[in-house]
């Protein structure tokens, strides 16, 4: 039916090669599972390339609903967005919860969220987030939906209890699925003790395009069935509670991105393809209350290459998701006293603001760009040549500022960030919702260069809505 690359620890995306029978399998069980009685119109606002939307993506065409597309304009801009799922009165949308939180941060939030089903997958649920649900709107039904792109799409699947507990549960079986806790000699582990999760049934991917030995070590026998059959080793450790299966972490370094699966030991490989790179290490850490891609890299030579270097290499070889958000250059990798790296004494990036060359923001644009900056990202200081990346911003705090500026009266749009990353060049592009509005320095700042006219303009605002 279709075969999506995921991050793989070799520095080689692997092509997961999913058939229609496991695919069928997937819709009729996930139909079955979460209710979609009333519901007649679908959101999706995660790309085709990625099978987190395939939820809604074939709930609706093969159940007769109508699937409206949302642009990456759209969804990442918060107020955009909330006035879609209102004006369109979308009754279903599945989507990350991290996404979720940075959308809800409008005036209205209640306007971001659908009027019936709400199916929460990618990564876990905070119950921050549940609570906020329930306070907004406690009768709507929120599902979590679990499963590797291995077992497509989805393997687990349970409504959550708004107010509840929403971090670790997640769900239960989908139809035709056996689910195994085990541990490392492949022993069934009682209740309450952590385990590795093992998958089997009619929705595992055939294997790894063109990858048999990599097939062979992550589709085992099933030790437990008499036709031959495979299971799937997710890497996921769980224990089964009260609630039903809790996500308890990784066994590997493989950590979950935005709701991307991410391999540290791929963008390290990738690093160490550059030139003027020696050795690279790549871990997942927290940085600012928020979990971060850090990078250590040990250059050839002293000037071998430079951190700004090495960022625009890697966007030419990597998804956005997966370039570090911090690279820090050493003259060696510590390591302990067996010859390992001793991640523990690894430093924490650098988060003060550059002294050298700092420049403090010029004119009222500049002057609250930059503290909306420094407020979101907790940096004490932020000059007109900062970097909103290198400060540590990512795709889910970018849709928080649109907002935030929004609120202070200022406007631009995600992709102009991306674009125009420092305060500077932000600045020049966005502009005042008072026309006319006079600056700090005397400066009509709402004179700021307009932008050239684009198709997704009149999409949005003028057009019927592209659906399916």
């Amino acid at each position: 039916a279709y075969v999506v690359f995921t991050s793989g620890s070799s520095g080689r995306p692997k092509g997961v090669v999913v058939s229609h029978g496991a695919l069928l399998n997937y819709v009729e069980g996930m139909l079955a599972r979460i209710d979609l009685e009333g519901v007649e119109r679908m959101a999706m606002v995660s790309t085709v390339a990625a099978d987190l939307g395939y939820t809604l993506l074939f709930g609706a065409l093969c159940g007769g609903r109508t699937l409206h597309l949302l642009d990456r304009e759209r969804v990442t801009d918060a107020q955009a967005f909330a006035r879609y799922m209102d004006e369109q009165r979308i009754d279903a949308l599945k989507i990350v919860p991290s996404h979720l939180e940075a959308l809800l941060k409008v005036e209205d939030p209640v306007r971001c969220l659908p009027q019936r089903c709400l199916v929460l997958g990618g990564e876990a649920c905070s119950d921050g987030l549940m609570t906020e649900l329930a306070r907004l709107a406690p009768a709507l039904q929120v599902y979590n939906h679990y499963g590797p792109t291995e077992t497509t799409v989805g393997v687990l699947a349970g409504r959550l209890q708004l107010g509840g507990r929403g971090t670790a549960v997640l769900g239960q079986a989908l139809a035709n699925s056996q689910l195994y806790l085990l541990d490392a000699g492949l022993t069934a582990q009682p209740f309450g003790v952590i385990g590795e999760l093992y998958i089997a049934g009619a929705g595992l991917a055939r294997g790894y395009l063109g990858q048999a030995g990599l097939t062979a070590e992550r589709f085992v026998p099933d030790p437990f069935a008499a036709d031959g059959r495979r299971m799937y080793r997710s890497g996921d450790q769980v224990r089964l509670g009260d609630a039903g299966l809790e996500y308890r972490g990784r066994v590997d370094d493989q950590v979950k991105i935005r709701g991307y699966r991410v391999e540290p030991g791929e963008i390290a490989i990738a690093l160490r393809q550059l030139p003027g790179v020696a050795e690279a290490l790549v871990l997942a850490r927290q940085v600012r209350s928020t979990r971060q891609l850090v990078a250590y890299v040990v250059p050839e030579q002293a000037g071998a290459t430079s951190e700004q270097q090495l960022k625009s290499d890697l966007h030419k070889r990597l998804p956005d998701y997966m370039v570090p958000a911090h690279l820090v250059l050493l003259d060696a990798l510590p390591l302990n006293a067996n010859g390992k790296v001793d991640r523990a004494s690894l430093p924490e990036p650098a988060l003060a603001t550059r002294q050298a060359d700092w420049q403090a923001p010029l004119g009222a644009m500049e002057q609250g760009i930059a503290q909306l900056w420094a407020s979101l990202l907790k940096v004490e200081r932020v000059g007109r040549q900062d970097n909103f990346f290198e400060l540590g911003g990512d795709s889910i705090v970018s849709i928080q500022l649109v907002s935030r500026a929004r609120q202070a009266g200022m406007r631009f749009t995600a992709k102009q960030l991306f674009q125009h990353q420092t305060v500077q060049g932000l600045a020049s592009v966005a502009l005042w919702d008072a026309p006319g509005s006079v600056g700090e320095q005397g400066a009509v700042t709402g004179s700021a260069p307009l932008l050239p006219i684009q198709q997704s303009f009149f999409d949005a605002e003028h057009c019927e809505p592209h659906h399916w």
